[in-house]
């Protein structure tokens, strides 16, 4: 049995998925040049960030549990 490298496919599919979620990814990175002239500390990316990586699950989701079955 020879030694076959394992692929995470979680991260395969949040890599594939990237390229649907660039409205979202657009709007955090806008988001994170907007709050690096606040000095205040105040302000963050929390929402847009999450957003982001919501779009992705939702795209990985489906093709991830269809391999897990």
């Amino acid at each position: 049995m020879e030694d076959e490298e394992l692929v995470d496919q979680k991260k395969y599919l949040e890599e594939r998925c990237k390229p649907q979620c660039v409205k979202s990814l657009y709007e955090y990175e806008k988001c994170v040049k907007r709050v690096e002239s606040d000095d205040t500390g105040h302000k963050h990316c929390t929402g847009q960030y999450f957003d982001y990586w919501s779009c992705i699950d939702k795209c990985v989701a489906p093709k991830l549990f269809k391999q897990l079955k």
